[in-house]
């Protein structure tokens, strides 16, 4: 479907940059959601590498995932990747 992602790549300070079917691109901050239920996990920097695509939807091993209208809400859009997600740079510990 247009909405689908087809590609996540974990960034620095807890973002992913995300490119749709549709041909957007965007960035995604996930620190809102960091002291959240289920989120809380993602602060570990090694586990919120592991993002991935499941079904067209951002996820992460433990069946977290965001929600599509929720993704295309609040991403900022971008012309192109980012420069660091090529790096692959570690997220920053989450502040407490």
């Amino acid at each position: 479907m247009y909405w689908d992602v087809r590609s996540a790549t974990p960034l620095s300070d807890y973002r992913i940059y995300v490119e749709i079917a549709d041909g957007r691109r965007g960035i995604f901050d996930l620190k809102p959601y960091l002291d959240r239920g289920v989120f809380r996990e993602l602060r570990d920097p090694h586990y919120f590498r592991q993002v991935g695509i499941l079904f067209g939807a951002v996820t992460w091993p433990h069946e977290q995932d965001i929600a599509p209208e929720t993704l295309h809400e609040e991403m900022t859009i971008v012309e192109s990747m980012p420069n660091e997600a090529l790096q692959r740079d570690a997220p920053q510990a989450a502040r407490p």
